[in-house]
C-alpha cells in the first residue's frame, strides 16, 4: 500500500491557502509561485512597518527589498518550527535601525550643534537630518566637503580613529583591531581627535 505523500498534500493547495512556513517549505521544494506569495503578503505591510520607524516611504521600499534579498539568501536555513512572520519583521527592524544609525552619522546632515567636549558614550557631532527640505542641499554638499577637509587636516593615527568611530560607526573594540592598538590608546586618541576636530570646525559653524 502506498502512503500519501504529506508534501504533495500541500502541494495540491492553492499557495493563498498555506501558512508562511508551508510557503517556505513549498518554495524550497521549487513549487512555482511559493515566494512570490510570501512578498505579496508581507510587502505593504512591511513597508508601512519600516516607514514608522525611519519616516521615510521612499527609502522603506528600498528597504523591503534589502529585507527579501536576505531572506533569499538564509530561507534554507530558515526553522520552520517558528513563525515566519517574526523572522521577517526582525529583519526588517534591524534594517530600519542600521538605516537611522546610518542617517545620524552621516556627515551630509546638518550640524545641530558641536559640543567642545564629549563623554565616551556620546558622538561628538550632533546633527539634524534636513533630508527632506530641497533647499538645504547646497547646505548638506557643503558641510559634507567641509567635514572631509577638517578631517584630513587631522593627525594620521588621530584621522583614523575618528574616522572609524564618528564616520563609519565602529565600536571601540573593532577599531582596537583594526589600528592593533589597545582600547585605552583608542579612546585617548579619540579624544584628541574630537577636540582637534572641534577647534577646526566650529570657525566655520558660527
Amino acid at each position: 500500500m502506498v502512503k500519501p505523500n504529506p508534501d504533495r498534500e500541500v502541494d495540491t493547495r492553492k499557495l493563498a491557502e498555506l501558512a508562511d512556513e508551508e510557503l517556505v517549505t513549498s518554495h524550497l521544494a521549487g513549487r512555482q509561485g511559493a515566494f512570490q506569495e510570501l512578498y505579496d503578503r508581507y510587502r505593504d505591510r512591511l513597508i508601512h512597518f519600516i516607514t514608522r520607524k525611519t519616516g521615510d516611504p521612499d527609502r522603506a521600499q528600498d528597504l523591503v527589498q534589502e529585507a527579501f534579498i536576505r531572506v533569499t539568501r538564509h530561507l534554507h536555513r530558515f526553522d520552520t518550527s517558528k513563525k515566519f512572520s517574526t523572522w521577517i519583521y526582525t529583519i526588517a527592524s534591524n534594517l530600519s535601525k542600521n538605516e537611522l544609525r546610518n542617517r545620524s552619522r552621516s556627515p551630509l546632515v546638518l550640524f545641530q550643534r558641536l559640543m567642545s567636549n564629549w563623554d565616551d558614550d556620546h558622538r561628538p557631532l550632533q546633527f539634524e537630518d534636513f533630508s527632506m527640505r530641497p533647499d538645504d542641499l547646497y547646505r548638506k554638499r557643503y558641510l559634507r566637503r567641509l567635514v572631509e577637509d577638517m578631517v584630513k587636516e587631522l593627525p594620521e593615527h588621530h584621522r583614523l580613529v575618528f574616522r572609524l568611530r564618528e564616520l563609519e560607526g565602529k565600536s571601540y573594540e573593532e577599531i582596537s583591531e583594526i589600528t592593533g592598538v589597545n582600547l585605552g590608546t583608542v579612546k585617548s586618541r579619540l579624544h584628541r581627535a574630537r577636540n582637534s576636530f572641534a577647534q577646526r570646525i566650529e570657525p566655520f559653524l558660527n
